[in-house]
């Protein structure tokens, strides 16, 4: 009887060749599909990015420029403002010019006997007063001449002090407030009806 042997070992040998060369093809071919895909979510990432910087870019190029034209306008608002104020103080003098001679005239009329300014002094609308008087009734007497002129309003005694020992005379301080120009001319308009009609009596 004869007896036949089968080497199977190189037959599996080269099965075990195979299986390695399928796997490493294999591996190669996730490591390539690998690449691909991670490129291509790199490229659309870094495009992604890119695109976002170039918007930002823009935003920020506009908001400077906005920035400029506010900066602009500020400046203009800011001059405007400027120039109405001095148009309004060159207006202010133009009309206070006729005003202000009817001024000292009142100060003149509304002296009662009696007293001397020795200083007048203004701020804006308000007169600050320094003088004397040879009594307290001739300081009231101005203060009640001073409220019933039309170019003048509410006259406040600030301080008097007796000027002597051996005299009634004191010096005194006060202020009175200008009445507007248009005001005035009213109450001046006011006061020659009422002496027109009394003078028709």
């Amino acid at each position: 009887m004869t007896t036949t042997t089968i080497n199977l070992l190189p037959w599996r040998e080269e099965r075990r060749k195979q299986q390695q060369q399928d796997f490493m093809i294999l591996l190669g071919v996730a490591a390539v599909l690998a690449a691909i895909v991670w490129f291509v979510w790199d490229s659309a990432v870094s495009s992604d990015i890119a695109n976002q910087r170039s918007r930002n870019q823009y935003v920020e190029k506009e908001l400077s420029l906005l920035e400029s034209q506010i900066k602009e306008i500020k400046e203009l608002e800011d001059r405007r403002a400027e120039l109405v104020s001095q148009l309004g103080i060159i207006q202010d003098l133009q009309n206070s010019r006729p005003s202000i001679v009817y001024i000292f005239d009142q100060l003149v009329r509304t002296l009662p006997d009696g007293v001397y300014y020795k200083e007048i002094s203004r701020k804006g609308r308000e007169f600050t007063i320094t003088g004397i008087a040879e009594s307290n009734n001739r300081i009231s007497s101005l203060m009640r001449n001073l409220n019933e002129s039309a170019w003048f309003q509410n006259p406040v005694l600030k301080t008097v002090n007796a000027v002597g020992d051996d005299t009634e005379a004191n010096s005194f301080v006060l202020t009175v407030a200008q009445e507007s120009q248009q005001e005035a001319s009213a109450g001046e308009g006011t006061k020659a009806n009422g002496a027109r009609v009394g003078g028709g009596k």
